[in-house]
């Protein structure tokens, strides 16, 4: 018994230690779970921690004692005694609390580590990491991006999307801080149909949209009464649509706007017929097709290069400003400093603006539109997008 005890006298400094921590972890929990932050009720308060705690403790590789039943509650006479190490009172002397006490809490220490390794606010350097979503982050722009960032003392995760629909509510809802993906069309698209504010922060560049065919090399080969797909989102259809009229293969009874869509076409008067497609598909479904207008981030799964192109618009209009791509955030962030900087590296760093061109096949036009621009033209559109949708 004299080893023991001083085996335990010498553990006491731990239990303060280690109750400093449980503290510290209640208090990162806080808003999830209601922590109890006693060292006396961190085993048998609130089963739910316990149960969180042995599931991040057991993921990470770290030993850990097994959760009680969920509803488990220790009576007050049980209150100082571990699930799996309770005293038999009946067989042996009952412990001084102080023992009981550093036996409970070097029990509880794994799960202590396993609620810091889960914590919310674990990612103390996590918090400032930037997360920018992005459709194609394979593009060779990215690699450079995130080193020149890097170098900059900013740290960055890109989040790929398979698809346009993504980045704005993932944006919105907090779970990126930027996007990099869209052109302001579609920005004001989204901002009206949610009701959002998410605002542009910079330029990238601007991207002439092609039409495509595995069936035909020219515009005029393609035969009448054919069928040609277009991306079905608003914002790019309409645009296709002005891709498609100006190939002479539709006329559009309005003339052709930012909002046409396919109820625009003049059937009577157009050579083709114009099915409308996800823009991730209408690179898949060119076999069925005898052309798709298709977004510049898909040509490559179709294994074409944009020199197939045998259509495409005119990217140095001037009317084309709604079509520049653009980093957007949430309006209360747009004036983030970190947020700046990495649209300046996107701008001038040599490397990211050689592999913006070489992902685009040397068809992307990089821009440096002052944010002021491209906030007009935001209203403007989602002014005109407003009375659209009227």
């Amino acid at each position: 018994m004299a080893e023991l005890g001083e085996h335990l006298r010498a553990l006491e400094g731990e239990v303060a230690e280690l109750e400093t921590r449980w503290l510290e972890v209640s208090e990162q929990l806080e808003g999830d779970v209601e922590a109890s932050v006693t060292l006396d009720d961190q085993l048998v308060n609130k089963s739910e921690i316990l149960r969180l705690a042995w599931e991040c403790a057991r993921d990470r590789g770290i030993e850990a004692p097994p959760p009680p039943a969920v509803g488990f509650v220790m009576s007050r006479h049980h209150r100082h005694q571990h699930p799996i190490a309770r005293v038999d009172t009946k067989r042996n002397p009952i412990m001084p609390s102080t023992t009981v006490k550093a036996i409970a809490a070097l029990a509880a220490a794994p799960l202590v580590l396993g609620l810091a390794a889960c914590s919310p606010a674990g990612a103390t350097e996590g918090d400032d990491v930037i997360r920018i979503g992005v459709v194609g982050k394979g593009d060779a722009q990215w690699p450079a991006f995130e080193e020149a960032a890097e170098e900059a003392g900013i740290a960055i995760e890109l989040v790929d999307f398979a698809d346009y629909t993504q980045p704005n509510p993932a944006t919105t809802e907090g779970e990126l801080d930027l996007n990099q993906f869209q052109h302001i069309v579609y920005l004001a698209d989204y901002n009206v149909s949610a009701g959002e504010d998410l605002t542009p922060i910079g330029s990238t560049a601007i991207y002439p949209l092609g039409l495509y065919s595995t069936k035909y090399d020219d515009v005029d080969a393609i035969p009448a009464g054919e069928t040609v797909a277009v991306p079905n989102d608003a914002s790019n259809q309409a645009r296709a649509l002005l891709v498609l009229q100006s190939a002479g293969l539709i006329e559009l009874t309005s003339g052709g706007t930012i909002f046409s869509d396919l109820a625009d076409i003049d059937e009577a008067n157009s050579k083709v017929k114009v099915t409308a497609l996800e823009a991730s598909l209408t690179p898949t479904s060119l076999p069925d097709l005898a052309a798709a207008i298709i977004n510049n981030d898909f040509v490559a799964d179709a294994g074409l290069s944009f020199d197939d192109a045998i259509a495409k618009d005119d990217p140095t209009d001037p009317n084309a400003l709604p079509y520049v791509n653009i980093f957007a955030t949430r309006a209360a962030d747009k004036d983030d400093a970190r947020f700046a900087k990495l649209v300046e590296i996107y701008q001038t760093d040599p490397e990211v603006q050689a592999g913006l061109l070489e992902s685009s096949g040397g068809t992307a036009a990089p821009l440096t539109t002052p944010v002021a621009d491209l906030e007009d033209s935001l209203a403007k559109v989602e002014a005109d997008t407003e009375a659209a949708k009227g």
